[in-house]
C-alpha cells in the first residue's frame, strides 16, 4: 500500500506516521551507492571537473539548493574549490528550448553546450521517467559524463542509465524529496568535514 494509506484524525498523528516513512526511507538508501557517489563527487572536484544537477518542481529547488551546498559549503574551511552548476535555474535558456525545440531537451541541450568528458550530472527525479532528464542521462552517458540519480518510486529508467544509483525505496512524493534533500546534504557535509583540519569540526557549523 501506498502511503498515505487512510485519513488521519489529528494531524499530530499524521506527522509521527509521516516520521516514520522518512526514517524508513532514509533507512533504504544503500550504503554502498552512497560510498560511490562521495568517491564520484570527490575525484571530480579533485579534477576540477564540472558537476551539473538538473529536475523538475520540487526536484528543480533541490538542484538549485544543491549548488550552494556544494559550491560555497564545500568550499568553507577546505582547499576545495568545486564547480557546480544547475540546469534547472537558468530559466531563460529553459524557456527558450522548450518554446523553441521542446521541453524533454532543456537539460540535454544545455550540456550539449557546456559540459564535456569527465564532467559529473546528477539528476533528481522521483519518478526516474521525466524525458526531460533520462534524455539529459543518456547524452551523458554518451558523452563520457559520470552520472549519478537520485530516484524512488521503482526508480524508472533514470536509476538503470546512471553509473550511481541513490534510490530511497517510497512510494510518497514528499518523503522521497525529503530524503532526497537530505542525500544532497549528507554528500555535500561529508566531503566538506572530509577535508577540513580535524579541530575545526567540532568547532563549525554544519
Amino acid at each position: 500500500m501506498s502511503f498515505p494509506e487512510k485519513s488521519y484524525s489529528t494531524i499530530a498523528t499524521f506527522y509521527d506516521a509521516y516520521a516514520e516513512q522518512i526514517a524508513a526511507a532514509m533507512a533504504s538508501v544503500p550504503r554502498s551507492s552512497l560510498a560511490a557517489a562521495e568517491i564520484l563527487l570527490g575525484e571530480a572536484i579533485a579534477a576540477d571537473a564540472h558537476v551539473y544537477a538538473c529536475g523538475n518542481g520540487g526536484s528543480a529547488a533541490i538542484s538549485n539548493h544543491l549548488v550552494c551546498d556544494h559550491l560555497k559549503g564545500i568550499r568553507t574551511d577546505t582547499t576545495l574549490r568545486p564547480r557546480v552548476h544547475s540546469l534547472s535555474a537558468t530559466i531563460e535558456m529553459i524557456t527558450a528550448i522548450a518554446n523553441d525545440l521542446d521541453y524533454a531537451e532543456v537539460f540535454s541541450y544545455q550540456l550539449q553546450s557546456l559540459a564535456r568528458p569527465g564532467d559529473v550530472l546528477i539528476t533528481i527525479s522521483s519518478s526516474g521517467e521525466s524525458e526531460n532528464v533520462v534524455r539529459a542521462l543518456q547524452w551523458a552517458r554518451d558523452n563520457g559524463l559520470r552520472t549519478i540519480a537520485l530516484t524512488g518510486f521503482a526508480g524508472g529508467r533514470a536509476a538503470r542509465l546512471a553509473e550511481v544509483g541513490l534510490h530511497v525505496d517510497a512510494d510518497n512524493y514528499g518523503v522521497i524529496e525529503d530524503v532526497h534533500q537530505s542525500l544532497m546534504h549528507v554528500l555535500a557535509q561529508f566531503i566538506r568535514l572530509s577535508h577540513m583540519p580535524r579541530d575545526l569540526v567540532a568547532a563549525r557549523k554544519f
